[in-house]
């Protein structure tokens, strides 16, 4: 071996000797602390008091039917909008011909009121018109400074009128007799935006 390889070797032993010694030698204070957190989803609870609205029997144009019900928020988060779903199907008398109209443009819906957001007709159409629609059935379009805003807080109800009316548009309207009509309504609770907790 040449003298600069061995005395490159030996700078470099020593090297890797002091650094083991200044390494097992080196002494320092320490401490540590543990945390913890805990994430817990809220949740959405809405339900309708009673769950069948109105039953209306042996109906003629002219006839309406008046109604009041209840949403309640029994989740732990507060609901933005509650968004009205309708779906409805009609049932021909047995035996009568093909209608060529449909009976739920004939039966017009109007919510009358919201008791705990405003006094005023909320929303007034027809059934075949509800369908292609999604109104906010807590919405309050017409807030004053003292009166409770959109929404059903958790732990609220919301109480509200609805009428219902086969309207008589002074036409035949012979092709419905007998028929019936089944209503499905899906209200549909939305939480608000994401806050600050």
């Amino acid at each position: 071996m040449g003298l600069k390889k061995a005395l490159s070797l030996g700078i470099m032993t020593a090297a890797l000797g002091l650094a083991l010694i200044g390494g097992g030698t080196f002494a320092y204070f320490s401490d540590a602390v543990e945390t913890t957190s805990t994430f817990a989803a809220g949740t959405l609870d809405l339900n309708a008091e009673p769950t069948t609205i109105i039953n209306l029997d042996n109906i003629k144009p002219g006839d309406f039917g008046i109604r009041t019900f209840k949403l309640l928020n029994k989740g732990t988060l507060d609901i933005e909008k509650v968004i009205l779903h309708t779906n409805y199907s009609v049932i021909n008398q047995v035996g009568a011909p093909e209608n060529t109209d449909d009976f739920g443009k004939h039966i017009k819906v109007s919510f009358l009121t919201n008791l705990d957001k405003q006094e005023d007709v909320i929303y007034e159409t027809t059934l075949y018109d509800l369908q292609s629609l999604a109104p906010d059935a807590v919405e309050n379009k017409w807030q004053e400074w003292f009166e409770e805003r959109g929404g059903l807080k958790a732990g609220t109800s919301d109480n509200l009128i609805v009428k219902f009316e086969f309207v008589d548009n002074d036409e035949d309207q012979n092709q419905f007799q007998g028929d019936s009509l089944q209503l499905k309504w899906t209200f549909e609770a939305r939480q608000g935006a994401g806050a600050a907790k």
